[in-house]
């Protein structure tokens, strides 16, 4: 079991008892989410909590648009599992994301721990009840709904030139972190841009190439992954049908030089994919798998 507990950054020494607080663990029961909001929830005038009263219609709207903008989860399919002292609500519901991928906001951020480590945690007494009563009482979420599975994938940029039946490959500078002495194409990896975009800003700062996007196709997609449970990426092979300029050498940190290199008589070695990618493009496919097996 792992629990995503969250740490607020204000006054030091104040824990406010959060208004909403959401138990969340994934699908096979073995990890845990706990969301601590830290605005407290005055008790109406009977001790029932303020959204209990209002009806479950209202709760489930409350707890939804407060887990999306406070959390970016879209969370469906919550149940209530416990209300600690008539005014803290606690849902029980699936979740298997990445908590590091969650914004920061109202001064909480999110991490997982293992039980072990969660027993060691300073937190709210009433807090370390519910979970305890959470582990001895076996009690399973509801299935995580459409999307929640949802993995991020890096995505990769890579220009396909070709002149004369032979393709621009650089070789990589030994000191480079990823591939060092292998031969690849000019790439590199999307920021906050479209794939197009980026393909026309590395093939300037690489190598000193004008391309317009009306000039680009894709050639071919590999989507790959290093070993089972690694960074999934998807590598975009786009094609230039025109350029501006020759290969420079603009960033001698990372490339030793750029060569064409006959389409029959590539170099050895190659970053695998790259060769995956030309081996694609001359059987007429446009999609490779890598690494999933």
């Amino acid at each position: 079991m792992r629990l995503l507990v969250p740490a607020g950054v204000g006054r030091a020494g104040v824990l406010r008892r959060p208004r909403l607080h959401q138990l969340l663990e994934d699908v096979s029961g073995a990890e845990q989410l706990a969301r601590e909001r830290l605005q407290r929830h005055p008790p109406v005038a009977d001790g029932a909590p303020r959204a209990e009263r209002q009806g479950d219609p209202v709760v489930r709207r409350r707890r939804s648009r407060r887990s999306t903008s406070r959390t970016g989860l879209v969370l469906d399919g919550l149940t209530r599992f416990t209300v600690v002292d008539d005014t803290v609500q606690v849902f029980l519901g699936g979740w298997d994301g990445d908590p590091a991928l969650l914004p920061v906001t109202e001064g909480i951020m999110s991490a997982f721990f293992d039980a072990v480590t969660t027993e060691r945690l300073t937190m709210a007494p009433w807090a370390a009840e519910v979970l305890a009563r959470h582990r001895a009482d076996g009690t399973t979420p509801p299935p995580l709904s459409h999307g929640q599975r949802a993995v991020p994938n890096v995505i990769g940029v890579h220009l396909l030139l070709e002149e004369g039946g032979k393709v621009l490959l650089g070789l990589r500078h030994p000191d480079s972190p990823f591939a060092p002495l292998r031969h690849h194409f000019l790439a590199g990896h999307c920021e906050q841009e479209s794939a197009v975009a980026c393909l026309i800003r590395e093939a300037r700062e690489e190598a000193g190439l004008e391309i317009e996007a009306e000039d680009v196709e894709l050639a071919h997609a590999v989507h790959v992954v290093d070993a089972p449970g690694g960074q999934p990426r998807l590598q975009l092979v786009f094609r230039a049908r025109r350029r501006r300029g020759e290969p420079r050498l603009l960033e001698p940190d990372k490339c030793l030089g750029w060569r064409w290199w006959p389409l029959d008589a590539l170099p050895d070695p190659m970053v695998p994919y790259a060769r995956a990618a030309l081996d694609g493009i001359r059987d007429g496919r446009l999609y490779t798998e890598l690494g999933w097996d």
